[in-house]
């Protein structure tokens, strides 16, 4: 997997699919790990938490995915934030769990550092498509 940072000077290769996004990749890692996470959470909160935890973090990478492929900015923008509150749903039942004693905060420590970096992603991506349309662009 590309790391997304380009190194000065050389080309940008042009993102031909959502599932080149390295913002995808990691909403995709993230969810796999919430899966882990929630099979170990009580069996009474199949249906409750743990199935609303494992909804967010799937709806992470669709939206990144729904976005991209749609190919208009404004749309892709909107999208964006459908993720990001997603992150933000992910986060807040993260918490919960630990404050349920379902899981220790270490547990979800690098989680929460996941659904951090992911959000700061989309607030770039979110702010270099504002600058691409106040400059013209779609």
């Amino acid at each position: 997997m590309d790391s997304g940072q380009a190194r000065p000077g050389a080309p940008v290769p042009k993102v031909i699919d959502f599932k080149d996004l390295l913002i995808w990749q990691k909403g995709m890692a993230l969810a796999r790990k919430v899966y882990d996470l929630t099979a170990r959470l009580p069996a009474e909160e199949k249906f409750g938490l743990s199935s609303q935890m494992r909804r967010a973090a799937v709806s992470i990478p669709s939206n990144i995915a729904e976005g991209q492929v749609r190919r208009g900015t404004k749309e892709f923008v909107q999208f964006l934030a459908h993720a990001s509150g997603s992150l933000a749903e992910l986060e807040t039942q993260l918490l919960l769990s630990v404050e349920l004693g379902f899981v220790q905060r270490s547990e979800i420590a690098p989680l929460d550092t996941e659904v951090t970096e992911i959000q700061k992603m989309i607030a770039a991506i979110q702010r270099k498509l504002a600058l691409r349309t106040l400059a013209g662009g779609e």
